[in-house]
């Protein structure tokens, strides 16, 4: 179990530093928008706490794309007149508030999509626009290793706490916008104000797929065992992305 909470999220999080150097911003935050982190960790809770402590989790992660784009509502705005670390801090403030109002609100699914559309809602409309094209990245290993590390530490310390702070609490955490928060300042400090935006604006396409992905968990984990509902849940969630992504293809 403790090699899994090593290594799980710090691959993904890999794959998708190397999807942002291979493609750009913009695929780099719609696939940012898979469960690459929650996904993961809620399935080592289910495996630590059971099913239902699971689907209580789940549904609050689905809240939680309701903080996660205040995140990056309050990163990005901030972000194109200060520096790095004055943004990353307004960005947890927000993400922080709105985790806290979440917790108060009821732990059904209804509650939770209808949060978790706001925040698409809210993301899609008020998020700043940018024209400027995309530049071909590049990112160091130590850069690398970073994101690795604190994949790692996040996935540890929501499963060991989970106990003490229940299904919601476990749940919101899980959608910690630690990857957003690491490209965004990343991105931020070598590329200028706009490539975060691309970054951000791309993770709001994401989210379908990972509200797509809680939804069937809800649905799944009372019915059948923990692989099956995982397996089931991210292969939607993959459908959902690719569905996503075509629509916008033909939009333009």
């Amino acid at each position: 179990m403790l090699f899994l909470k090593l290594t799980l999220v710090p691959f993904f999080l890999l794959a998708v530093s190397m999807a942002a150097v291979r493609w750009g911003p913009a695929v780099a935050g719609w696939l940012a928008g898979l469960p690459i982190v929650a996904g993961p960790i809620l399935y080592l809770l289910v495996l630590e706490q059971g099913p239902v402590f699971g689907v209580g989790a789940a549904a609050a992660a689905l809240s939680a794309i309701f903080a996660s784009e205040a995140f990056n509502l309050a990163y990005a705005w901030t972000c194109r007149w200060y520096h790095y670390c004055i943004a990353a801090l307004m960005g947890l403030a927000a993400w922080f508030i709105a985790a806290i109002g979440l917790t108060s609100l009821p732990g059904t699914s209804a509650v939770a999509l209808g949060m978790a559309l706001l925040g698409v809602i809210c993301a899609q409309t008020f998020l700043p626009r940018t024209n400027t094209a995309a530049k071909v990245i590049t990112i160091t290993r130590l850069d690398l290793i970073m994101r690795m590390v604190a994949g790692a530490v996040l996935t540890l310390a929501v499963t060991v706490l989970s106990a003490s702070l229940g299904a919601q609490w476990s749940g919101v955490l899980t959608v910690f916008p630690l990857l957003g928060l690491i490209l965004s300042v990343s991105s931020q400090r070598a590329y200028g104000p706009d490539f975060v935006v691309r970054l951000l604006r791309g993770m709001v396409l994401g989210r379908f797929s990972f509200a797509a992905f809680c939804l069937c968990l809800v649905w799944m984990l009372p019915r059948q065992n923990a692989e099956i509902a995982f397996l089931v849940s991210s292969v939607v969630s993959v459908c959902v992305q690719w569905a996503s992504r075509q629509v916008v293809a033909m939009t333009r």
